[in-house]
């Protein structure tokens, strides 16, 4: 068999002129200026010293890729996780979320200035080493032993639920601290020189640069009640005892899931109750405003937010954003040319501004009606006014804004936002993006509902992340109050909808590097195959059907 290794002479990448191989490289995708750190072979993620066995396309990627911004936020753990255990190695680091372009971690106790200043310079030590990072095959038993022993037993429980017989095990050059990643890593400690360690609550952030700032490190903007919420949710699986993927799949392994279901369910149901109390005790809300990011359970949670304030005594009305889009030749377009229906722009502002005006003042308005086939509004022959007991509730992606609301007095309007802020990690330092559990809840939904396919909502999800990081999550923190729609067990119930829908996808196709990066995720979970037990009005049913609510 053949075997080739790409060279790098420089800033150029060549192949060796004596192969029988035909090795297409495709330099377009990154910037000669950034390093290299990896690669799409044949559409499928390579790490750069990996070899090339057949006839191949290669596509090089670095910090501005998603794939490649991933391997550098597990390099600079890594580096972390060998300062920390060198400095202090008594104490255990946790990396926790992500904060805009920083990773929140505790390490024990709280951490000083100093002790951070310590972490850094090791971690400059590491940078300044350039050391290879180098991957080892283990027996599982073997590395679940070797882990045993250094006491990482959130590991041990991870790797019990494994299918695979073999671990690979990431070493530093020659640092007797091995960890194991969910993942790829760069080449070497060298490409991880921009980062900063900063204290933050009673832990720290570790900042990297993000694809939008893939040289330099962007001003931090802190988020407190963003931040806040996220330990609010952390202690939620304390009560629930799963904090990691081990944990739940033991109570699935146990058959002890059912009460786990049960409980979290109730946990949601408490924060939704505790809301509408909220609302009621303030006597001039009028305008309850929902938003939050794709698939983050919006729908469902207005619903059941209904409910809760009908149970104090109040009498809601609903109206949809959906009717007060803006004829179609006056939708804004992208950067592409295409229709922007994320764009706030793409409402009737001042229709939807003079509407809410006219019914908060106790007038009876005729609601407009988008007819979507046409393009344009229609008169829908609906006509209503709302008591002082009605508050109105508008559910949709800018509710955050002030811009939809602007006729609107502040004090009378309750913001909401909803997002799917995962506490569930793989162990202590694999944590489980939570822009992962919502684009598996959106490729599910989106086949259940729409009849679309993975490969299409993975195409889409580009273009859904851009808007949510120009419309919804600056505004994040202009809300009254933030509701975690993340589930612990909701994974191992999305597994068995997203793999079959995941496996589909062609190994020619682009969006193939996606696929098998999610299908390697949910290899972790066990899966929950009573699927009856999932309440009817979850949030979960949003996406896998059989919800009580008409949607």
């Amino acid at each position: 068999m053949i075997q080739l290794s790409i060279e790098n002479t420089g800033e150029q990448f060549s192949v060796p002129k004596a192969t029988q191989l035909d090795v297409v490289l495709d330099q377009s995708s990154y910037s000669p200026q950034l390093p290299v750190l990896g690669a799409r072979v044949n559409n499928r993620l390579r790490e750069m010293r990996s070899p090339v066995f057949i006839d191949s396309h290669v596509e090089f990627i670095d910090v501005t890729n998603p794939d490649g911004m991933r391997m550098v936020q597990r390099g600079l753990v890594f580096l972390l996780y060998i300062a920390a255990k060198e400095a202090f190695p008594e104490r255990k680091l946790k990396v926790l979320h992500s904060l805009n372009n920083a990773l929140y971690c505790e390490l024990g106790d709280w951490v000083s200035e100093n002790e951070i200043r310590i972490l850094k310079e090791k971690m400059r030590v590491l940078v300044e080493g350039d050391l290879l990072f180098w991957k080892e095959k283990l027996d599982k038993i073997v590395a679940q032993r070797q882990f045993q022993h250094a006491g990482e037993w959130d590991k041990v429980k991870v790797f019990t639920y494994r299918k695979k017989s073999t671990i690979n095990i990431y070493h530093c050059g020659d640092s007797p601290f091995t960890n194991y990643f969910y993942g790829y890593l760069p080449r070497s400690t060298g490409q991880l020189r921009i980062f900063d360690l900063q204290t933050y609550n009673q832990g720290f952030l570790l900042v990297h640069p993000t694809p939008e700032f893939p040289d330099r490190l962007p001003t931090y903007r802190p988020i407190p009640k963003f931040s806040q919420v996220f330990l609010q949710y952390q202690r939620w699986g304390e009560i629930l005892k799963i904090e990691s993927v081990g944990d739940l799949n033991e109570r699935i392994a146990q058959g002890k899931i059912k009460e786990v279901i049960q409980i979290a369910e109730a946990l949601h149901e408490k924060k939704i109750a505790m809301i509408a109390e909220e609302i009621s005790r303030v006597s001039r809300t009028k305008l309850v405003l929902i938003a939050g990011p794709s698939s983050s359970g919006k729908t469902t949670t207005s619903k059941r937010l209904q409910l809760q304030m009908m149970a104090n005594g109040l009498r809601p009305v609903a109206i949809s954003m959906d009717d007060f889009f803006v004829e179609r030749d006056q939708t804004p377009r992208d950067e592409n040319g295409q229709f922007d229906f994320e764009s706030i722009d793409a409402i009737d502002l001042d229709l939807f501004n003079r509407t809410l005006v006219q019914l908060l003042d106790g007038h009876e308005v005729e609601m407009p009606r988008f007819d979507f086939r046409l393009g344009k509004k229609v008169p829908s022959g609906h006509s209503f006014r709302v008591q002082k007991d009605q508050p109105i509730i508008v559910e949709g992606i800018h509710g955050l804004n002030e811009r939809l609301t602007e006729k609107i007095p502040r004090e009378v309007k309750f913001k909401i936002y909803v997002s799917a802020l995962t506490q569930l990690s793989i162990d202590d330092v694999n944590r489980i993006p939570t822009t992962d559990t919502r684009m598996i809840r959106r490729i599910v939904r989106d086949h259940h509902s729409r009849g679309h396919s993975a490969i299409r909502t993975i195409q889409m999800w580009g273009s859904v992340r851009r808007g949510e990081s120009r419309f919804i999550f600056p505004f994040q923190e202009d809300a009254d109050v933030m509701f975690s729609s993340a589930l612990s067990y909701e994974l191992s119930i999305l597994k068995l909808f997203a793999e079959p829908l995941l496996v589909m996808i062609n190994e020619e196709d682009y969006e193939n590097t996606e696929a098998k990066r999610l299908l390697k995720f949910l290899e972790y979970f066990l899966p929950i195959t009573n699927i009856e037990d999932v309440p009817r009005n979850s949030i979960l049913r949003e996406f896998i059907g059989g919800s009580i609510f008409e949607y």
